[in-house]
């Protein structure tokens, strides 16, 4: 895997930057979101070997495009892992699976409220808590709290470090809270600000989906759980799944900043890739 576009500290993923390879070693987990949103969701973890994609709801030109950019190959995926229905999460899969022999992922009721061609690629179940492997990666779904038939979230190891992916919640019930606290990153949940949303153009019902406990989770309340079940030892969070009319990343931006302590936050953009970081259990570290 080439290595031209990582970055710890700066939140311009178009930047490019001169080409210098990983450290040697066998433990980093390299993450990034390729787009965040409900225009389009999905999260790319992996080794060195082996990646999967957690969601596919970029095109197949799209997720080529920022992946080339950031230095990453396709053929180092080696599956997609579907968190729930929603077109946001999964319009790109037919094409991403077919063009490269993809098994797809995904529970059976979720399957059910899809309009996926089953015979066009390999179709694989997984089951709450039962560990899959793709390679050396293991990935654990455990589900959560969201108006779909049958959503799960996502617990990624490699060798100790861990990556969780905490987006589309309505809630942080105990699952999540469980996982989040293991994890030395992830990708959690910040969709809206409750002032921006209750003043916004939203009807009454859809402001009530989104505020629920099967919708999003707030600002606030991502800001408590990070605050509350932060490990210490978690280098990154991700904040993801911004409402485009809801939320603003300068605001999100501020109200973590206080309370980061050793933890980067980075806003995970609905209109372009982020930087590919390098986790580690012993740090998360980015080396450019």
């Amino acid at each position: 895997m080439q290595a031209q576009n990582i970055a710890s500290s700066t939140h311009e993923p178009l930047k490019t930057l001169p080409k210098k390879p990983f450290l040697c070693t066998h433990m980093h987990v390299f993450i990034t979101s390729l787009n965040s949103g409900s225009n389009g969701n999905c999260y790319y973890i992996g080794n060195e070997r082996e990646a999967v994609l957690i969601d596919a709801g970029l095109s197949c030109r799209q997720t080529e495009m920022r992946m080339q950019r950031l230095g990453l190959s396709l053929q180092t995926v080696k599956a997609i892992f579907v968190s729930h229905e929603h077109s946001d999460h999964i319009s790109g899969i037919t094409q991403l699976a077919v063009k490269y022999k993809l098994p797809v992922f995904i529970t059976s009721k979720t399957l059910q409220n899809t309009r996926l061609p089953r015979a066009s690629f390999p179709i694989r179940s997984f089951q709450a808590y039962e560990p899959v492997w793709i390679g050396e990666l293991s990935v654990t779904a455990f589900p959560k709290f969201h108006d779909a038939s049958d959503p799960h979230s996502f617990l990624i190891d490699f060798q100790g470090t861990k990556v969780g992916v905490f987006t589309d919640i309505g809630a942080p019930c105990e699952h999540v809270i469980q996982h989040f606290s293991q994890c030395h990153a992830a990708f959690l949940e910040a969709n809206y600000d409750d002032e921006l949303l209750e003043k916004g153009r939203y009807p009454y019902f859809l402001k009530q989906r989104i505020r629920g406990g099967k919708g999003h989770l707030s600002n606030q309340q991502a800001l408590d759980m990070f605050i509350t079940h932060r490990p210490s030892f978690m280098s990154h969070v991700l904040l993801s799944h911004l409402s485009k009319d809801n939320n603003c990343p300068d605001l999100i931006r501020a109200m973590f900043a206080p309370c980061s302590d050793q933890t980067e936050i980075v806003v995970a953009s609905r209109h372009q890739e982020t930087p590919v970081y390098r986790i580690s259990a012993e740090r998360a570290v980015a080396t450019v």
